[in-house]
């Protein structure tokens, strides 16, 4: 069972997103909140699955709320929907740590696809901010300190290969056939691999991939081939 806290300061939203994700058989929502503060104090007391945030709420934005909520010891895999596709709200969620960022209006089968990756700590994003946002970080190239050729010393080679079918969008388990491994052998390798490159979730892992151009973004020039 997945158990979801839901924070939002729209009554209307907080009440359909409850009720989409409560009629699941496998989600279960264990708390909902309407503004930032209580969202955090929620999270510590029942540590959910996932944290679904809102950006813009009363008290403590979701940016902030996800920056603590993801840090180390404490780390709830965060799911960010929102209204806003603005670019600035998109990278704050992920610099925060945030596993996902999704648009509310997104269709519902979408919403419970997204916590189910996010619960199985896989990464998701819109698909209409994708490209954007990829072609956008590389150029920015700030998320995290770590360079690419620091990287390449850093990681081992099975930790390299990881890193580029997570680039391909592949879950642990498509990872595991790829290389004819067990999916506990993919998670400790990703466990050594996330704090090498200084990143706390698989989706800053991908990002910081394009970013330091350890794979190509389409339609950006000069990306490593």
């Amino acid at each position: 069972m997945i158990r979801v806290l839901i924070a939002d300061d729209q009554p209307l939203v907080r009440a359909g997103l409850a009720s989409l994700m409560g009629a699941e058989p496998d989600i279960d929502v264990v708390g909902v909140a309407a503004d930032g503060t209580s969202a955090l104090e929620m999270a510590r007391d029942l540590v959910p699955d996932v944290a679904c945030l809102d950006i813009r709420m009363p008290g403590r934005s979701g940016i902030d709320v996800a920056r603590e909520l993801c840090a180390p010891g404490t780390e709830i895999p965060v799911l960010v929907l929102t209204t806003f596709d603005l670019d600035d709200y998109v990278f704050g969620a992920l610099e925060a740590g945030a596993s996902g960022f999704l648009l509310k209006d997104s269709d519902p089968d979408d919403i419970i696809r997204a916590v189910r990756q996010v619960a199985a700590g896989q990464g998701t994003i819109d698909q209409t901010l994708t490209r954007r946002i990829l072609r956008e970080f590389v150029h920015r190239r700030s998320l995290q300190p770590v360079t690419g050729r620091r990287a390449e010393e850093l990681l081992t080679p099975r930790e390299h290969e990881i890193l580029l079918l997570l680039a391909q969008g592949m879950s642990n388990d498509d990872i595991a056939r790829t290389l004819v491994v067990e999916q506990s052998t993919v998670k400790s390798h990703l466990a050594r691999m996330l704090p090498k490159l200084g990143v706390t979730s698989r989706l800053q892992a991908v990002v910081w991939a394009y970013q330091n151009r350890v794979v190509d973004v389409p339609g950006v020039r000069g990306a490593a081939g």
